[in-house]
């Protein structure tokens, strides 16, 4: 139980003083006008409260991610405790804040137009395929996730509530910003966080205690700790699906000031968030194997509705439940929006630059990518899952790629962002030689694969600040001339 505590101490810390560091070396200027008030058009750009914001973007990046992943990441026992601290702290809170910050700063753009600024038009046209793929993913995950507990504690067949989740998809993805996000979501985000606060304090009150730090790897598989914890504890400690979520507060911002608690602030809590998940999931049942027997029998939904329903009873439970139902269904929508709003800047480059779009094309790309959601529904969970996590973590990796080359532009510290950077290219390129949906190789020849793409992408980095640099030289050269 020390652990825990002193984990949840650690991120609260790290909130305090750590964001404070990377909101001075971004630099806010509260008299710039922030894009809500600049291109003000009653759909997506419109000026918001903070407290608003900060609730909004929990939900949004929330999801299943803080509770399922941290359940699964949960099976590595005690470990998976210092992941999510200092994932959230040094690499997940920076990736968010700098993806909020950025697309504040260049009028809300979307993730991959950022990319492209700052990495390239051959990076921009690549993660512009792999972000709308991520969409599509994230939103048919987390409308099979919810269907499937739905499915479980009401009478509804699974299809009935899949049909009931999907069409309000829809539905919120079309309309204005104001009008349900703007309006329920704040609700919400208090279900969220009164919900993880209730498992939190149930831990206190269960048979076991929650075990102490060890460095060992409790899987009952034996399945190597790095890089497949990093992989599936995603959205609990960095997740490159909160990039492509940021920039729809981002335009509803009153001032930069606002980044710090909304930006850092939302992946601080959802990090709290997965600790206590990932505390429950490991202690509840006993350790990693009675956990690994739970999940085998009723996934992921079926851990959750044992746990909440045990410790809070039935009205605490039902409240738990409605939590983890609610959470990825507010996440599905704004998956669906974010791919519209990406789609939409792809076809504004190209015509028409400038105007707003029409209901009937808003309606048209929607359904886009609501087609191809729809059919992923129809597969394994955990085979989506598995995808969304490579994905989701490739997606994070080039948006601090993106932030630490705003930095050297900027000729800012590039440090808070290039070396959580390097290391998620590490895990990622590792993962992909390594998983069973990658290449399958042997861990050791993942190994080193991995390392050589890392030393690649690190050369290239440094070949970067060397050009920087002597642009800078060049450019006093010709002054002082």
């Amino acid at each position: 139980m020390i652990t825990f505590v002193g984990a949840v101490a650690l991120l609260i810390l790290g909130y305090i003083v750590y964001s404070k560091v990377v909101e001075r070396i971004f630099g806010i200027d509260d008299h710039r006008e922030t894009p809500a008030y600049t291109k003000n058009d009653g759909m997506d750009y419109m000026p918001m409260s903070w407290w608003k914001g900060s609730l909004i973007q929990l939900l949004n990046i929330a999801g299943l991610g803080p509770i399922f992943g941290a359940v699964l990441g949960a099976l590595y026992g005690p470990v998976a405790f210092i992941w999510i601290v200092i994932g959230s702290i040094f690499a997940g809170a920076v990736h968010d804040y700098f993806s909020g910050m950025m697309s504040l700063r260049h009028n809300g753009e979307q993730y991959p137009s950022l990319v492209g600024r700052y990495l390239g038009r051959g990076a921009q046209g690549a993660i512009n395929i792999i972000s709308i793929v991520l969409m599509v993913l994230v939103a048919a995950a987390f409308t099979a996730g919810p269907a499937q507990l739905m499915a479980q504690v009401t009478p509804l067949s699974f299809l009935v509530s899949l049909l009931i989740i999907f069409a309000y998809f829809v539905i919120a993805a079309v309309l204005p910003v104001n009008k349900i996000i703007g309006k329920i979501y704040p609700i919400f985000g208090v279900i969220l966080i009164v919900m993880a606060v209730s498992i939190g304090i149930g831990l206190f009150f269960m048979d076991h205690a929650v075990p102490n730090l060890t460095f060992s790897n409790l899987h009952p598989d034996n399945l190597p700790l790095w890089p497949l914890l990093m992989i599936t504890v995603s959205c609990g400690a960095i997740s490159g699906f909160h990039s492509t979520q940021s920039p729809i507060i981002a335009r509803t911002m009153k001032k930069e000031s606002e980044g710090r608690k909304v930006f850092y602030g939302a992946m601080i809590a959802e990090g709290v968030i997965a600790l206590i998940w990932a505390a429950a999931g490991m202690t509840f049942f006993g350790g990693t194997g009675g956990l690994q027997e739970t999940l085998a029998a009723g996934g992921p939904s079926g851990v959750v509705n044992e746990i909440s329903s045990s410790l809070l009873g039935t009205v605490g439970g039902i409240l738990a439940i409605l939590g983890v139902i609610v959470l990825p269904i507010t996440t599905g929508d704004t998956s669906l929006r974010s791919s519209r709003m990406m789609l939409a800047d792809l076809f504004t480059k190209k015509e028409n630059k400038g105007k707003a779009s029409g209901k009937g094309k808003t309606l048209l790309l929607t359904g886009v990518v609501a087609l191809p959601t729809f059919m992923l529904t129809q597969m394994d969970y955990t085979f989506l899952w598995r995808y969304v996590g490579f994905t989701n973590q490739l997606v994070a990796t080039v948006m601090l790629w993106a932030g630490a080359m705003y930095l050297v532009k900027s000729k800012k510290f590039h440090w808070i962002c290039s070396l959580p950077a390097l290391f998620m290219t590490m895990t990622v390129a590792t993962y992909l030689f390594l998983a069973p949906e990658g290449f399958e190789l042997p861990y050791g020849v993942s190994m080193i694969l991995g390392g050589v793409i890392t030393i690649i992408v690190a050369l290239w980095f440094g070949y970067q600040l060397w050009k920087e640099r002597k642009k800078d030289s060049f450019t006093v050269e010709q002054v002082a001339s």
